[in-house]
């Protein structure tokens, strides 16, 4: 029987369907056009148009400045606690006396008492996912050490590499190299080959999982292992997961109100390479991170991304993750919200998984790559119809609040994720255009660069957090390295319109026009060698 919640293919989105794709597309080019517009009716509304929607801005760049700072003290607090420890006296249901613990870990004892925990964190099995399709052994060993550098038992982890069949005999050999080599090191070590002419299916990492998840699931019956045991995390082949985070995510499972309906986000940071990369890749790099530090509180707006883990049963019940679409991470969070009627959630885990920023073997190719990316990430857009599709055609038993809420989040965010950049840097001078004589449109770009102005301060704090992100200088680069760290953040406008912007008009005008994106671009991946005076490509 078909999944219920599944993407329609092309043949069968109906005219409704069809509107929702190209709705936020539509908004984002109404936006654009709002400052002409307003300016040839009248400019007095234009300026005043313009200038909330600057405040509006400026106090989210303060307000996420803040948060940053925030996620970031709380991220290092999370990385230095004893989690082992944690985890033997949540199985004990007691902590030693005058012992200082974080407050949640004495509450989270403390209910252990009246609600068992689902099981003794000591039972609980790993299996972690690694998507490859040519990435070199030189990108993949270093995340499969990083898993096993865990401060954890791997004789409960499960390691699955599920390779493409599209990448040949030289990935195939690789798979069965690696897994055989690494064997002994966890509970079991297997390679999946995903076949490449399964009907129906995009091609991409869903596909790929999907079917490792699926060879999974026959593993466990065949052992006899209760899925509500293990927790699946899926990683990209240069995700490098932090030490603790197999046991905060145990800690997570073990003691949440409802372990099976949610997932377990922790932070994408983008680190492993930063020191090699270009500038703008830089900046954008470390943007996403700050960003992701500041979703990481937000925890009603808090969705999958990227590496992200989930009970075995709940991918069993969700049929695993989509396998007609390019952005399996962010839809499997609607994917699961519809088939649990909306009793889903994200939680948070205040950990690392650190990956690769952007780099290519050369400056363009760098680019390029960056940009398809970046589009790939905006085409999360194509969620906005599959949600009103299942959240407003009737039958859910969802409350109407909650499926509005959600669906205004997810549309406004991808269409600031549009406009944003365009309107913050280019509005404030629209009005001047047509009314060159008009005191209001004369002042208002006076008004945006004292308000710019003082955002600046967000700007600081985001180069300090940069600064403090940063791992260790490679010994191949110079003390002056550093000073371009900083010097770096002149490229922040033109990054931000340059590839979210763009990237997000691309995607969403691909919407509109039925040019659907149903390939996975995978993004580029290098290494520098040597002393750094060069890169090696490894795909």
């Amino acid at each position: 029987m078909a999944f219920k919640y599944e993407i329609p293919y092309e043949q069968n989105r109906s005219r409704r369907y069809r509107f929702f794709e190209i709705l936020p597309g539509m908004l984002s080019y109404c936006m654009l056009a709002m400052p002409v517009v307003l300016s040839v009716i009248n400019v007095t509304v234009a300026a005043v148009f313009i200038l909330i929607y600057l405040l509006i801005n400026f106090c989210r760049g303060i307000a996420a400045a803040a948060q940053a700072l925030r996620g970031f003290h709380i991220m290092r607090v999370h990385q230095k606690l004893p989690w082992s420890t944690l985890l033997k006296e949540l199985e004990a249901g007691q902590i030693p006396p005058n012992a200082k613990r974080p407050r949640w870990h004495v509450g989270a004892v403390a209910r252990s008492h009246t609600k068992a925990l689902l099981m003794p964190p000591s039972e609980v099995i790993h299996a972690v996912i690694i998507a490859t399709w040519k990435e070199s052994e030189d990108i993949l060993r270093p995340t499969i050490e990083s898993v096993l550098a865990s401060d954890y038992d791997m004789k409960n982890v499960l390691f699955i590499l599920a390779y493409e069949e599209r990448g040949g005999e030289r990935t195939e050999k690789q798979a069965l190299k690696l897994t055989k080599q690494y064997k002994r090191k966890f509970l079991d070590s297997i390679a999946i080959k995903h076949p490449g002419d399964i009907k129906g299916e995009s091609i991409g990492k869903g596909a790929n999982i999907t079917y490792a998840g699926r060879q999974l699931q026959t593993y466990l019956q065949q052992r006899g292992i209760d899925p509500l045991r293990v927790v699946v995390t899926t990683l990209d082949s240069d995700n490098r997961p932090d030490k603790n985070y197999l046991n905060a995510l145990s800690y997570a499972y073990v003691a949440a109100q409802d372990p099976v309906h949610a997932s377990y986000q922790p932070v994408a940071m983008y680190t492993n390479n930063i020191w090699d990369a270009a500038a703008p890749m830089r900046v954008l790099a470390t943007g996403n991170s700050l960003f992701n530090l500041v979703g990481s509180l937000r925890l009603h707006a808090l969705r999958n991304f990227s590496a992200h883990a989930q009970p075995m049963q709940a991918l069993i019940e969700t049929d695993f993750w989509s396998v007609r679409t390019v952005v399996e991470d962010g839809h499997q969070f609607w994917r699961s919200y519809f088939t649990f009627q909306g009793n889903y959630r994200v939680y948070p885990l205040h950990v690392p998984i650190c990956q690769d920023a952007v780099l290519a073997e050369n400056y363009r190719k760098t680019i390029r790559a960056q940009f398809i990316q970046l589009r790939r990430w905006t085409y999360g857009a194509s969620d906005v119809a599959y949600f009103a599709r299942y959240a407003f055609t009737g039958g859910s038993d969802i409350s109407l609040w909650d499926r509005w809420t959600k669906f205004w989040r997810l549309l406004e965010g991808h269409v600031s994720w549009a406009v944003g950049p365009i309107l913050i840097l280019f509005s404030g001078f629209v009005p001047a255009l047509f009314h060159p004589k008009s005191f209001a449109a004369n002042e208002l770009p006076l008004i945006v660069s004292r308000v710019q102005t003082v955002g600046i301060v967000a700007l600081v704090v985001t180069v300090f957090m940069a600064l403090r992100l940063l791992p260790p200088k490679p010994l191949r680069y110079k003390h002056h390295r550093t000073v371009f760290m900083v010097l770096q953040w002149a490229y922040f406008p033109i990054t931000g319109l340059l590839f979210n912007s763009l990237a997000a008009l691309n995607s969403q005008t691909r919407l509109m026009f039925k040019w659907y994106l149903t390939k996975f671009d995978l993004t580029e991946k290098a290494v520098v060698v040597g002393a750094g005076k060069g890169k090696q490509t490894k795909v």
